[in-house]
């Protein structure tokens, strides 16, 4: 295959940004190469706002042909959740041709060497990031999220996701000599000496199983883990998710085609409506590993049956925050009524249960009862989501009517302290769009316990009544080590508590958040920096990223001679 890119250019090409990610991992400072403002594309080759929204606009009711081998049907059926028929087609595989051609091309990825798959990688994520405009886009329209959400964390954070995986890949296959001079002395005979030759080879065929909700997001870091160390990558989007993984696969294609290798080392297995390929693939014997963010049911059927893979999940959980007491109360109130409202709950890492204990809390504003703290956080959530326009700009759109179904039903649970409200969206009239609701239970009582120990997704709070601080933290213990947690929070200002949650979330392995009153939020990580879930909990069985994502999805072999 004839390389219209070649090695050397790519690495003169990216080579200082992979150097910058691995510094960026080793520090945990802040770096990003992805600009965050829509303002900053449009020159060097990106399309700007205008002509990304064209570009997405040319997509609609077309066919993505990305000239797949085993194509047999043409299949869609995409509607926005702001009430949009997408129109676009995918090719359909048959999988006994598919696969055979995808493993096919894996000899000369896997000779390539670490550093050149990682630039070809990085070089995917480059011309995705120069359309990030036209992704955002279709990133809104198939996950519901508002148009800056989409920008953002299906943009530049997304790639920002990718990238960190690449690094974290190219530091595990390095960490390893590609040669090395073996010798042993033998006292009066000759030494013993031996030339040993290491080589990482790719376990097989991975597959993506994508997600509706951050189709890039959650499925750029194993697409990436798993292409990065020689493997061929199956992406199998959420069938109401399609296009945002489609056009990530035509781009990769395209990509590995000009650097002289096979394009069949990406491909999209998308399916008719109702056919649920995702188990049929995830138990053939040529994948060997399986990336998977949504349901925990789905999440522990892979764990137990598709046993001839690696398999990395990312669950359900139920995210909790102990309220005992704070040095800014008006901050506090504001960044939980942001962390609850911001694209209608519908994130892993939304708080679900506040733990409030049933005598109050101490703040800078005097104390402060229960039924004052979560009436003053529903003001609070209302004075956020008041305007409409901004309502809209935060919440987006109910993703299915699943989670309008829990979203009314969360009422009949216990007293409600904020009511659900209905927005009109007036650019998209077909958009379901939800402010939060908030209950109040009480912790002692058994019948809430049902409620509060269970994953009610979307824009849905409990604020749990306990009955002491010591209260929180062991039901803040129970829930992460029985249900899981992607987040956790806490607002104390005191150190014995403090340490209390910290010695809990260190014991469960939960990632926690202390006292946040400003612009940052619990639900939100940084790549480079956070550790998005943490492997250690019934949520997720990986964290992203970290060496564990990526060392598993390779092995090193070696060859021995003597010299």
């Amino acid at each position: 295959m004839t390389a219209a890119l070649s090695a050397h250019e790519l690495i003169a090409r990216h080579r200082s940004t992979l150097d910058q990610a691995l510094e960026a991992i080793r520090t945990r400072a802040y770096w990003s190469p992805h600009p965050e403002h829509p303002k900053a594309y449009g020159e060097h080759g990106s399309l700007d706002a205008a002509a990304g929204k064209a570009a997405f606009d040319a997509l609609l009711g077309t066919r993505l042909d990305l000239g797949q081998p085993g194509t047999d049907d043409w299949v869609g059926g995409e509607t926005s959740p702001y009430g949009v028929d997408l129109g676009v087609t995918y090719p359909h595989a048959d999988l006994d041709v598919l696969l055979p051609a995808m493993k096919a091309g894996q000899r000369a990825w896997r000779d390539a060497g670490a550093e050149q798959r990682a630039v070809v990688c990085l070089e995917i994520l480059k011309r995705v990031s120069d359309r990030t405009h036209e992704f955002a886009h279709a990133v809104m329209h198939t996950s519901g999220q508002a148009f800056m959400m989409a920008f953002q964390a299906g943009g530049p954070h997304a790639q920002d996701r990718g990238l960190e995986a690449v690094a974290y890949a190219y530091v595990e296959q390095v960490r390893t000599p590609d040669n090395a001079e073996w010798t042993k002395p033998q006292g009066k005979r000759d030494p013993l000496a031996m030339t040993k030759q290491f080589t990482p080879v790719p376990r097989g065929i991975a597959l993506v199983i994508g997600c509706n909700t951050f189709p890039t997001w959650n499925g750029y870091p194993g697409l990436f883990a798993s292409l990065a160390t020689g493997n061929a990558v199956l992406v199998k989007p959420h069938p109401r998710a399609v296009l945002p993984l489609a056009l990530t696969v035509q781009v990769a294609r395209e990509v590995l085609a000009e650097a002289g290798y096979d394009p069949n080392l990406m491909a999209l297995a998308a399916e008719r409506p109702g056919e649920g390929i995702a188990k049929t693939l995830a138990t053939r014997p040529e994948i060997r590993i399986i990336d998977y963010t949504g349901s925990t049911e789905f999440g522990d059927w892979l764990e137990a049956n598709a046993r001839q893979a690696q398999v990395y999940t990312e669950k359900a959980g139920v995210n909790t925050v102990v309220v005992h007491s704070t040095a800014d109360y008006k901050g506090m109130l504001s960044n939980l009524a942001f962390s609850l409202s911001l694209y209608s709950g519908q994130m892993c890492t939304t708080p679900q249960n506040l733990l409030v204990p049933r005598e109050g809390i101490s703040t800078d504003q005097g104390p402060k009862s229960y039924d004052e703290v979560v009436a003053d956080l529903a003001k609070s959530v209302d004075g956020l989501l008041g305007d409409d326009a901004r309502a809209n700009a935060l919440l987006g759109a109910i993703v299915t009517p699943d989670v309008k179904a829990r979203l009314e039903s969360a009422a009949g649970l216990g007293e409600v302290a904020l009511a659900s409200r209905e927005i009109t969206n007036p650019d998209f009239p077909g958009a379901v769009v939800r402010t939060p609701v908030i209950v109040k239970l009480d912790g002692a009582k058994p019948d809430a316990e049902a409620a509060y120990m269970s994953e009610c997704f979307g824009p849905v709070s409990f604020a749990v009544a306990v009955d002491s601080a010591s209260d929180a933290v062991e039901l803040l213990r129970r829930t992460v080590r029985e249900k899981g947690a992607m987040t956790v929070g806490a607002y104390t200002t005191a150190p014995e508590v403090e340490q209390d949650v910290r010695e809990a979330c260190l014991e469960e392995a939960a990632q926690l958040s202390l006292n946040l009153t400003g612009g940052v939020y619990v639900n939100q990580t940084a790549a480079f920096s956070d550790f998005h879930g943490s492997g250690g909990n019934p949520a997720a069985s990986a964290a992203l990223c970290d060496g564990a994502f990526v060392a598993n999805r390779f092995r090193v072999v070696e060859v021995r001679r003597e010299a």
